[in-house]
């Protein structure tokens, strides 16, 4: 089967299979959150990016084979709803960036711009997005053998960055952020996988970055 990343809340999953790992993205709760789970192809560990909702969903998704690590991307209650119930299920560890982990219901580990995190013998790149919270990260994934891999949360998304409420301030480090840290850097290859919705690439979007700019959000 052909990965697309259209998921729905309550539908199936979709499964991508990369030399290394696999991610399967699962749309839970009723605001249509995006969670990744993703397993490293040699060692079986496996590692969830936003605990969104729907954890018995989730826990199902993970199954037997145990989590070592939750991520989360920033701090909005959607997007980590079920990390509580994950992690005492579990005992995985829960990461985010210190700016945001306050406001979570449980926080292990502070990861910051630039740090790396495991999920067994694959590593993910912490980007630290500043705009649609102070703490948002993106988390990179270079696969050795195919194109960049990019899970956005809510600062990037098809069509913009995330939402700032109007605050011209935060657009404007949110928006900078995103094409010093991803359209500056990667190619336009790069698979994005966001916090809600349906995946793009960095070159697809690419073109509209100054009509994003323009209109202030």
């Amino acid at each position: 089967m052909t990965y697309t990343g259209d998921v729905s809340p309550g539908g199936a999953p979709d499964m991508r299979e990369l030399s290394d790992l696999t991610i399967t993205k699962v749309s839970v709760g009723p605001m249509d959150n995006n969670a990744y789970l993703l397993r490293c192809r040699v060692t079986g560990q496996q590692l969830l990016i936003d605990a969104a909702n729907d954890a018995d969903r989730l826990l199902s998704l993970i199954g037997d084979d145990g989590l070592s690590t939750v991520v989360t991307t920033h701090q909005h209650h959607d997007h980590w709803y079920a990390l509580a119930d994950v992690v005492a299920a579990t005992g995985a560890k829960s990461v985010a960036h210190p700016a945001d982990a306050g406001s979570l219901p449980v926080a292990d580990v502070s990861v910051e711009d630039g740090q790396t995190v495991r999920v067994g013998e694959c590593e993910l790149e912490v980007i630290h997005l500043v705009g649609h919270t102070p703490g948002s990260v993106a988390l990179l994934y270079r696969d050795p053998d195919g194109i960049p891999h990019l899970f956005t949360g809510d600062s990037l998304f098809p069509g913009g960055v995330g939402n700032t409420r109007g605050n011209a301030k935060n657009f404007a480090s949110l928006l900078g952020d995103v094409e010093s840290k991803l359209f500056d850097r990667l190619p336009d290859e790069t698979w994005f996988y966001p916090g809600h919705g349906k995946d793009s690439t960095l070159g697809a979007e690419r073109p509209s970055l100054p009509e994003w700019r323009a209109r202030g959000w």
